[in-house]
C-alpha cells in the first residue's frame, strides 16, 4: 500500500505554486498540478519539488540559458563569436577532445579569461558573409592569447 501523501497544496517552490493533487507516478510517489509564474500548468514529483530540482514549468531553464552578461547567448541562438571562443578554447584545454592533441596537446595555450575578454580582443566579424575564425598569425605555434 503506497504511503500517505504529505499536503503541500498552496505551497510554493521557485516559481511553481502547488494547486492540487495529480495522482501517483509509475512508483507510487506523489504528483501535484503546479501553477507557473508564468501561466503554464504543469504536473511535477512532489519530490523534484521539495529538493529543488524544479523550479519552474521549463520557462526559467529556457531564461537563463538564453541570458548572458555579454549578450551572445550560450546555447540556443549563440553567435558566431561565441562558437568561435567556445571552440578555441575547447582544443585547448579538453584533453578529451577531437582537436587537443593538435591544440593544447602541442602545448598551445587559451590565454583568455572571459568571452568578455576574448570579444573585447578581436570584436565581431566585419560582415554576416565573413567566417568568424581566429589566426594565430603570424606564429601557428603561439598561444590563443591578447596581441602585444
Amino acid at each position: 500500500m503506497p504511503a500517505r501523501i504529505k499536503n503541500i497544496i498552496g505551497q510554493r517552490f521557485g516559481r511553481l505554486q502547488v494547486i492540487a493533487t495529480a495522482g501517483r507516478d509509475k512508483n507510487s510517489s506523489a504528483v501535484w498540478r503546479c501553477l507557473c509564474d508564468c501561466g503554464e500548468f504543469k504536473k511535477i514529483a512532489g519530490a523534484s519539488l521539495r529538493s529543488g530540482y524544479t523550479k519552474s514549468c521549463g520557462c526559467l531553464s529556457t531564461e537563463t540559458r538564453l541570458q548572458s552578461i555579454h549578450g551572445h547567448a550560450r546555447r540556443t541562438g549563440e553567435t558566431p563569436e561565441y562558437r568561435s571562443y567556445y571552440a578555441a578554447r575547447t582544443r585547448c584545454r579538453n584533453a578529451k577532445g577531437k582537436f587537443y592533441k593538435d591544440y593544447g596537446g602541442r602545448g598551445i595555450k587559451f590565454l583568455f579569461n572571459s568571452f568578455e575578454q576574448w570579444f573585447a580582443e578581436l570584436g565581431p566579424k566585419p560582415e554576416p558573409k565573413h567566417l568568424y575564425s581566429v589566426d594565430r598569425y603570424p606564429n601557428n605555434d603561439g598561444h590563443y592569447e591578447k596581441a602585444t
